[in-house]
């Protein structure tokens, strides 16, 4: 999760059970939504509760706070990551936080319940490519107007609403050196029943790495709010509106740095899908289900959670392997067959050596790295050059594959190495997304029209 502005707010924290004991502290929330709560001494001062402090794992379930400027918070799942106890001086622990609410204080075994979740995404204004805003030039004179674009609603299968919102602010006045209009886009699910919050978020990272893959960049998840109709503030007149509680938590996926956000180096934009976007965000959700180990695999590699280039290029191998592995059955032989064989070869084995036959014989009729690269590539192989071009493609990702998993040395001088192996990781990486735009129920004019228009994309089959 983004965090611009770190939040650092001291305030008076005090667990649900025990209101009347209140301790100053600080609570504490950087950039990836890590949180902490620096207080003054334990909330357990006991004997009891000082020798449990360190020599256990003290969890604290709920913790409720008053901060400065933003009143009430609640935070969830914490516990203890430092203690320190100075007698007849001033001691400070450290408590770790997994999530804060930030203008709530939930009661001891509330459930965290909500009817809308609203966040959005680094790139998403660029992405959406929607704006109110007009801008009027005639000679001297400029003329600047703005209508509200309408939102745009997206039926999910899992029972949400998928809003695509925007929000403005207007000049204040006076305006006697400038006059500005500002738009954010921002995406809303919508619930008519309260749900778990972690329904919200596990919908909003499936959606954030949507964004992720069109961009063709790690783009996170940042300003993230939530209400429920059944938590609201009286306004008098019989006027209620619902409470809007700002959530922080450490979202993935996640890069320190920002990344700059090219239009033309996007994959697709959302005016390219807009007639069939409700059936492509629902595809990528059903994806999810299909395919989510070749996934997490594949936007491990963009995070930058490989330092080195080996690693990434085997896991992208394996984002390949597993790919295929989940969307085909296919085998060498027939399993009643391979069955039949593999009883027969183990029935005449000397009994000592039968477990380790069995093991050897698990994996047998397993599909080979190579026909299963063969087989991915085969849907585009106009786009991937020719056969002779193809075909060392093939030798390079299973030649190096097997040398960087086994280290064998009669591999080592037909393994790819350096500037090679990066571009081998590109031509990998862009298989992988012409099979994911292949999912998502993109036509094959779709997809050639994607390969001829994303910059980026271009550049990864550059020297086919």
């Amino acid at each position: 999760m983004r965090i611009i502005d770190e939040l650092k707010k001291t305030g008076y924290f005090w667990l649900p059970s025990a209101p009347e004991k209140r301790i100053p502290g600080t609570l504490i929330i950087e950039d990836g939504g890590n949180i902490e709560l620096e207080i003054v001494g334990l909330f357990d001062e006991s004997i009891e509760g000082i020798n449990r402090a360190f020599n256990e794992i003290i969890k604290l379930e709920r913790i409720i706070g008053h901060i400065e400027q933003h009143g009430l918070v609640t935070l969830d799942n914490c516990f203890y990551k430092k203690t320190n106890i100075a007698f007849g001086g001033i001691s400070k622990s450290i408590i770790c936080v997994n999530r804060a609410f930030i203008g709530i204080a939930y009661d001891d075994k509330e459930d965290v319940l909500f009817n809308n979740f609203q966040f959005s995404v680094e790139g998403i204004d660029e992405w959406v490519g929607i704006s109110g805003i007009k801008v009027e030039h005639e000679e001297k004179t400029a003329s600047i107007t703005y209508v509200p674009p309408k939102e745009i609603s997206l039926n999910l299968n899992n029972g949400m609403e998928l809003l695509i919102t925007f929000s403005w602010s207007l000049p204040g006045f006076p305006h006697q050196k400038e006059a500005k209009i500002t738009q954010k886009t921002y995406f809303k699910l919508k619930s008519h029943q309260e749900r778990m919050l972690n329904d919200f978020i596990s919908a909003a990272y499936k959606i954030n790495t949507l964004l992720c893959f069109a961009i063709d960049k790690t783009v996170c998840i940042e300003y993230v709010s939530a209400t429920s109709d059944s938590i609201r503030k009286d306004y008098g007149d019989g006027r209620t509106f619902p409470i809007s509680i700002q959530i922080y938590y450490a979202g993935l996926p996640y890069t320190k740095s920002k990344s700059k956000i090219d239009w033309h180096r996007m994959l697709f934009r959302f005016k390219q899908i807009e007639e069939n976007a409700e059936r492509i965000v629902n595809k990528w959700f059903d994806t999810y289900e299909e395919i989510d180990p070749a996934l997490y695999l594949y936007f491990s590699t963009k995070t930058g959670a490989h330092k080195y280039l080996d690693g990434k290029f085997l896991s992208l191998a394996h984002v390949l392997e597993t790919y295929h592995r989940r969307t085909t059955n296919d085998k060498l032989m027939d399993e009643l067959v391979f069955k039949e064989i593999t009883e027969k070869l183990i029935e005449q084995c000397p009994e000592e050596n039968r477990k380790w036959l069995s093991g050897r014989l698990m994996y047998g009729n397993e599909v080979s790295l190579r026909n299963r690269i063969k087989k991915i590539i085969e849907p585009f192989k106009e786009i991937l050059g020719s056969n002779e071009e193809r075909n060392k493609l093939i030798r390079d990702i299973v030649n190096t594959r097997n040398y960087l998993t086994h280290y064998d040395n009669s591999l080592e001088s037909v393994a790819v190495k350096g500037r090679n192996l990066l571009m081998l990781c590109f031509k990998m990486e862009a298989i992988f997304q012409l099979h994911l735009l292949q999912m998502l129920g993109f036509t094959e004019l779709e997809i050639k029209s994607v390969c001829e228009n994303s910059y980026e994309l271009k550049q990864k089959f550059k020297d086919i």
